[in-house]
């Protein structure tokens, strides 16, 4: 197998923000994958344009890096039963880039249901960019409960809790990021 580069989108630029050790929890788990490559992509770091979207607003090092990547992962907060505007922003910044490559999502929030419905919100928005998405998600449901705030990192047991999720999760967007990437590279693609 080749390596693979899976790069990890924190989405959001809230302060405050407990998804960011969710995130950072999730590219830990990434880097400890033989053969896959990673880095955190987050858009509270990013310059996002905000007087034009599209093509034309470009950030071409996040071009690069999302053209190059195999495969994403996204950690996605749910605010107001939706995913954050600003991810859509810097997702809408490339099209080409994403097509036939997959991602997983790990959706975040304070109530119960893990921000599922965040993650349901952003399928149609996928979908159009034509990325495939993995059946299994990761829900951090509670989230203020698994975050040792005063470490801003995910407590030891959420952390043993979510190591078993994680592998089932990665298993699945590894086996399908090899074989869209086998695809990219043995079949034309169709016009």
């Amino acid at each position: 197998m080749d390596t693979l580069f899976i790069p990890v989108i924190l989405g959001t630029v809230r302060q405050g923000r407990l998804s960011e050790p969710v995130a950072n929890f999730i590219l830990e788990q990434v880097q400890q994958q033989a053969d896959v490559e990673t880095e955190l992509i987050d858009i509270r770091a990013l310059s996002l344009p905000m007087d034009d979207a599209g093509p034309q607003a470009k950030i071409p090092a996040l071009s690069e890096t999302m053209l190059r990547a195999d495969g994403y992962i996204i950690v996605v907060p749910e605010y107001n039963h939706t995913y954050p505007g600003l991810l859509k922003h810097m997702l809408d910044l490339n099209r080409d880039e994403y097509l036939h490559k997959s991602v997983g999502l790990c959706t975040v929030s304070a109530g119960p249901f893990g921000g599922i419905r965040a993650g349901e919100a952003l399928l149609p928005t996928l979908k159009a960019f034509g990325l495939g998405t993995i059946v299994p998600d990761l829900n951090f449901g509670n989230v203020k409960t698994l975050v040792d705030e005063a470490f801003g990192k995910l407590t030891e047991d959420a952390q043993t809790a979510y190591k078993r999720r994680f592998g089932r999760f990665m298993a699945e967007l590894l086996w399908l990021t090899q074989t869209l990437k086998y695809g990219r590279e043995n079949f034309a693609q169709g016009s």
